[in-house]
């Protein structure tokens, strides 16, 4: 079997743990800590490590700060369920560490753009800006569906969810090639060997399976689009012109953000960050660089 070359970052990255909240975060920089400063939020089942498409992309320097999310990645699982809202707190809480008492950008890829834009309308006053990459919310639950859930939720007690085991890196990387087409065989390589561990002579995702248990709480969305409608930050919607997520809820300047723009990667799906790396880090520092 040939050997897959091996993806060469050309930005250091640097690592270290925050205890933020009781949980053990890893945090990955890159960067001067001089330097203006973004903190990027990654997606469900994603690390903050695979940010380095775009990292090596950026023309100026920057400072930027990637947390994996509780029970993502190598940040500590939780011992018990895990909440949206802890996301949120928990944001707050890094944001305390790196800029306490000064506003910051965010950019944020699907679930973290998600939690970037309800912590804007809850704390408008801590973000200048946020680049929201395919995090547009989900479709309303139906009020009539909290019975069974709940019902779900508590006999999920009794449940032990698993992710897929793969039997090698070469397997896993595969998949994520399958999915994003664009990824060159050593980037779905790098992405493999960040997002999975070998463990008892298979490779395993570093993530709770306990993520994939059922939330006994609704989605409720008029309670993010109020809180959308909080946002005082200048936002920019990004979407991949080959995304499913792209036209979900339909145009995206129908979005209630106060402050928005929206702009589409061409020839990307939904992991714009690993197909399309050069042009979303291009959109990102046009953005960011804009006077407020």
């Amino acid at each position: 079997m040939a050997e897959i070359d091996k993806y060469a970052p050309t930005t250091a990255r640097r690592t270290r743990l925050i205890s933020l909240r009781g949980i053990d975060y890893h945090i990955n920089e890159w960067g001067d800590e001089d330097a203006p400063l973004f903190v990027y939020l990654h997606g469900w089942a994603d690390t903050g490590s695979t940010f380095q498409f775009v990292v090596d992309a950026l023309k100026s320097d920057w400072h930027v700060v990637a947390p994996d999310w509780r029970g993502f990645g190598n940040t500590a699982y939780r011992t018990e369920s895990y909440w949206f809202p802890d996301y949120l707190a928990d944001l707050n809480a890094l944001l305390e560490v790196y800029s306490p008492g000064v506003p910051v950008r965010l950019v944020g890829h699907s679930m973290g753009a998600n939690v970037a834009s309800l912590y804007a309308g809850t704390m408008p006053e801590r973000v200048t800006s946020i680049v929201n990459i395919e995090g547009f919310g989900l479709h309303d639950s139906d009020p009539n569906d909290a019975p069974q859930r709940y019902r779900e939720w508590l006999e999920s007690g009794r449940a032990s969810p698993e992710f897929s085991t793969y039997p090698d890196f070469e397997s896993l990387a595969m998949r994520i090639r399958k999915r994003s087409p664009g990824l060159s065989n050593a980037e779905a390589d790098f992405v493999a060997r960040e997002w999975a561990r070998e463990d008892s002579g298979v490779v395993r995702l570093r993530a709770d399976p306990r993520h994939k248990l059922p939330n006994p709480v609704l989605y409720r969305r008029a309670e993010a689009e109020a809180c959308w409608r909080k946002v005082i930050a200048q936002v920019l919607l990004v979407s991949g012109d080959r995304s499913p997520f792209a036209d979900r809820f339909g145009s995206t300047s129908e979005l209630p953000f106060p402050h928005q723009r929206s702009t589409t990667v061409s020839d990307a799906g939904h992991m714009i960050h690993f197909e399309a790396p050069q042009r979303l880090a291009e959109q990102i520092e046009q953005f960011l660089k804009q006077p407020l």
